[in-house]
């Protein structure tokens, strides 16, 4: 990609501005690819779950004390994934308000090297099984501001256990992950959903199963995981996506999490900082439902009109 200033970047970083502000004015903010999500959605029948979680993100910053005591946690230091060199900071993690939205805004930054390179990530307890998970997920193609482009930046909402030992039998993990710049032999811009199974770390061994598709996915993006009889169903913007199961079937309690990171060896050898924007409207988690997308947008839409910007009775499975 171009490492010049482009129509793309000038209306990304708009986006952060008065389009997005625009947008968000809405029931729900716009993607790229819509008008509106009740254009896309249409109405549904509202279906509350037993048990469920939501949260629209409205904290006042990474010290908000709120967070703890939901259970929310920011990544610091050094530590996997991304480059061994490059931290996570808890900076990167902030909560601005833009119209009447509140949203989780991850901002991960490079100076080309990995010690300047900062990442940020923000995790939820480890309680979450089958089910239905859902956010709305904003990403973004380029840099804002001035600064090359092309670094190789990830992009994610996925849900993780821990990895007890190598080829943990156990472990489970599902992801969605956006590379604007390309990576893991993808040319460009490409979106990856992956369902694991295992792996170990040295040497390295991966048991999973991916669906990829090379396209951009700049802007706003309704995506929604069912969790179900065996398959593991990714959706985005209300089409399916990909449908996993067999071997990949998650087995244990997962936490929510969100991150934005470099891969590893693809930084650009250029100086100029640039920073790297994903944002979030809000997250959602309906347990032992499997959910449509139309009847998650109907959920999401009644909590706006309720007031209720967080709630959790998820009990651990």
């Amino acid at each position: 990609m171009s490492h010049r200033p482009s129509r793309l970047r000038i209306a990304c970083v708009l986006a952060a501005g008065v389009g997005l502000f625009t947008s968000l004015l809405t029931t729900l903010p716009a993607s790229a690819s819509q008008d509106s999500a009740e254009t896309q959605y249409g109405t549904s029948t509202r279906v509350t779950p037993e048990q469920a979680f939501f949260d629209d993100f409205s904290y006042t910053g990474s010290a908000d004390p709120r967070l703890a005591e939901r259970r929310w946690s920011i990544k610091t230091g050094k530590a996997r994934p991304g480059d061994p060199g490059a931290t996570w900071s808890a900076n990167g993690v902030t909560f601005p308000t833009i119209g009447s939205r509140h949203l989780l805004q991850l901002n991960s930054s490079t100076d080309g090297t990995p010690a300047g390179t900062t990442q940020a990530q923000l995790s939820q307890q480890r309680k979450f099984f089958s089910g239905t998970y859902a956010a709305r997920v904003r990403f973004c193609d380029e840099p804002l501001r001035d600064g090359p482009d092309g670094d190789k930046v990830v992009q994610a909402f996925f849900t993780l256990s821990p990895l007890a030992l190598p080829m943990d039998p156990n472990y489970s993990e599902l992801d969605y992950e956006y590379l604007p710049n390309g990576g893991w032999g993808s040319p460009g811009s490409a979106m990856y959903t992956t369902s694991w199974h295992t792996y170990r770390l040295s040497p390295w061994v991966a048991v999973n199963t991916h669906t990829q598709l090379a396209q951009s996915y700049d802007g706003w993006h309704d995506l929604v995981i069912q969790v179900g009889d065996g398959h593991v169903k990714y959706y985005i913007d209300g089409a399916l996506f990909a449908d996993h199961s067999g071997i990949y079937y998650p087995r244990i309690a997962m936490a929510i999490d969100f991150n934005q990171w470099f891969i590893p060896g693809g930084l650009l050898g250029n100086s100029t900082r640039r920073t790297y924007r994903e944002q979030v409207d809000y997250v959602y988690f309906a347990k032992d439902t499997i959910l449509t997308p139309e009847e998650v947008h109907a959920q999401v839409i009644a909590y706006h009109k309720e007031d209720v910007d967080y709630t959790d009775n998820v009990m651990s499975p």
